[in-house]
């Protein structure tokens, strides 16, 4: 089955496209997705092989995670997400366990969006979140933007706490791919609840990240955030 689905992908592949990404995804030497290789097929293409293949086992999704090829490892996540969905709760803990073994492997950041929530927030939304702040305090840069993202599956059940925790935590993140990743979040909780997002923003707002912020903000109305990036709001 692993052979008939790599097939599969290699033949969807599409050159000029596969260039787009390289370029998209900063895949060049130095950048965050260095080495990383595309095939060129965009995701909801992705989505209708791993509906194909949803008995993959872990190990041989293990196979797809450790390739250098971006569409085998996402189309390993999506399958993994799908198969979360329908699992029984023992199975869940595994594939949640399953996951967090193969962080090394979550290496860009719609590898890390497309699953996160699904699978980490979904699993932790009932039980102690210290596995999150763990990977907020993480060296990894992917293992820092699963712990934010994850809080997505929280914030459509309309629980803040720890998308705020954890947005404090990475307040002072050097990687743009954070702040954006935290400011998303917060612009969610903003969705929600504007007022619980002032409450942080009036606490924090003028020692975020540019970009955070411009993030956070981006749903308010027009003065009010022009008055927050010109650091006018008390």
């Amino acid at each position: 089955m692993l052979e008939t689905i790599k097939k599969e992908l290699q033949d969807l592949a599409d050159v000029e496209q596969a260039t787009i990404l390289q370029r998209f995804f900063k895949t060049g030497k130095g950048e965050y997705g260095e080495g990383d290789i595309f095939l060129g097929i965009r995701v909801p293409v992705q989505r209708e092989v791993a509906k194909k293949y949803s008995g993959l086992s872990l190990p041989k999704i293990q196979e797809l995670l450790k390739s250098e090829i971006h569409e085998y490892r996402l189309t390993g996540l999506i399958i993994l997400s799908n198969k979360y969905k329908e699992s029984k709760e023992e199975e869940k803990a595994n594939i949640f366990n399953f996951y967090l073994k193969n962080t090394k492997n979550i290496n860009n950041w719609d590898l890390v969006d497309v699953t996160a929530p699904g699978i980490v927030g979904h699993f932790l939304f009932d039980k102690k979140k210290n596995t999150l702040y763990d990977l907020a305090r993480s060296e990894d840069l992917w293992e820092r933007r699963i712990a934010i993202v994850s809080t997505f599956d929280f914030i459509k059940k309309q629980e803040f706490q720890d998308t705020l925790a954890l947005s404090e935590i990475l307040l002072d993140d050097k990687h743009d791919l954070i702040h954006k990743a935290v400011g998303w979040m917060l612009r969610e909780v903003g969705k929600k609840d504007e007022a619980i997002l002032e409450e942080f923003l009036k606490q924090h707002y003028k020692v975020m990240p540019r970009t955070m912020l411009r993030y956070a903000i981006e749903k308010f109305e027009e003065g009010k955030r022009k008055a927050y990036l010109k650091g006018e709001i008390k």
